[in-house]
């Protein structure tokens, strides 16, 4: 089997005065096309730095990351970040603020503001197109951001915490939208998050990390009976709450 994002062996270590602290030892994960992907972990653990790592954003102390098979030394642009805060410009349209990462890369052809257009009209922001920021909701900026990180047209797409910034019922269904907006991209994804029951709605598969320095302390495959496999829908499959329990008692240390 080829997988699209294959971890090895990977290992990171920080300097401090006394030394080496190391925060990530002996990871190895390999993830196959379409999957959607979350990692959970104790506060501190080395969540977001695997993530920064996958992202070529941080260089692993030791072990490496690969790419359709190709090991990467730096960013890929097959790889999209969708961090914590949509991070969009105040001053900017909604317009203007997804077509950024085009106007960065000098790659705002026809092609591409067609197809930015598309994804706007496809994920009903079109009218909203020559709004500011302010003027949406915190549901609708989080679309934008997404949409603003699909422009570049990436493979795979890491979400580092992407909706702890909103309240629970917005995050509920922000979850849905962004959820149902990559798997119909046919999108690879990875999520990070400290919520639990977010991780078992979403995820084909739940990476259970210890604490620091974190490791792969389990894999969960999720397999949900039930009618449409949503976010929202998956939290009444008779399965969760199993998987909850299981995941629950191993993030906690004192268990």
């Amino acid at each position: 089997m080829s997988y699209i994002v294959e971890i090895n062996n990977i290992a990171m270590n920080y300097q401090s005065p006394n030394g080496e602290i190391p925060a990530i030892t002996n990871v190895n994960l390999q993830i196959v096309k379409g999957e959607f992907i979350c990692i959970v972990g104790p506060s501190g653990c080395g969540k977001s730095t695997l993530l920064s790592i996958i992202a070529g954003l941080l260089k692993p102390s030791s072990g490496s990351i690969a790419i359709n098979g190709k090991e990467i030394s730096g960013t890929c642009e097959k790889v999209g970040y969708m961090l914590q805060k949509d991070y969009l410009f105040e001053w900017r349209t909604i317009f203007q603020n997804v077509m950024l990462g085009l106007e960065i890369r000098k790659i705002k052809t026809n092609v591409n503001i067609e197809y930015v257009n598309n994804l706007l009209k496809t994920y009903g922001l079109y009218e909203f197109r020559n709004k500011y920021p302010s003027q949406l909701s915190g549901g609708m900026r989080q679309r934008a951001a997404l949409i603003r990180t699909l422009a570049l047209k990436p493979e795979i797409l890491l979400l580092d915490e992407a909706f702890s910034a909103l309240d629970y019922q917005t995050r509920l269904a922000v979850a849905d939208d962004i959820y149902s907006i990559i798997k119909k991209e046919n999108k690879t994804a990875i999520l990070v998050t400290h919520d639990i029951a977010e991780s078992i709605s979403m995820a084909d598969r739940v990476i259970v990390l210890s604490s620091r320095p974190a490791t792969i302390k389990s894999i969960h495959d999720i397999k949900l009976t039930c009618e449409k496999r949503t976010p929202f829908c998956s939290r009444e499959a008779p399965e969760f709450r199993h998987y909850f329990n299981t995941i629950w008692k191993e993030l906690d240390v004192h268990v």
